[in-house]
Parts: C-alpha cells; structure tokens; sequence
C-alpha cells in the first residue's frame, strides 16, 4: 500500500537523508521524499498498518531535521 503525505522540510539535502531514514524503519517497503512538491510518498510492506509505521516515520524523520513536520 502507497500513501501520500504532506512534508515541511527546509532543503534539498535534507530531504534526501529524511528519504534514507525511512526506508530503514521497519514495515517501510519503500519511500520518496519529493523536496520541489513537500511531499512524502511511503510504501508500507505487506500487512502493515500506516497508523502504527508513521509514527516511527516521524521520529525517523525528526532526528534528520528537528523542525520538519509530517502530516499524517
């Protein structure tokens, strides 16, 4: 299942490691940090539920830029 999210993010570069951090977080089969757009496209593995995987995303996510918000 693919998923669409709204993203702040400051730069490009940032964009690119938040993007490397939440493909590791488990149930994350694959994501796309999108800098131009702000938005986050995460593709959760089979079984997973998005409620439970994105909070982790988040944390995943706030350790790459402290001030980055998500909404989800």
């Amino acid at each position: 299942m693919k998923k669409t999210y709204k993203i702040e993010v400051d730069c490009a570069n940032c964009a690119n490691q938040m993007e490397d951090a939440t493909k590791k977080v488990n149930g994350v089969k694959n994501a796309i940090v999108n800098f131009m757009t702000l938005k986050m496209i995460v593709e959760f593995e089979e079984g997973q539920d998005p409620k439970t995987v994105m909070p982790e995303v988040v944390k995943a996510c706030k350790k790459v830029e402290p001030d980055c918000e998500v909404y989800i």
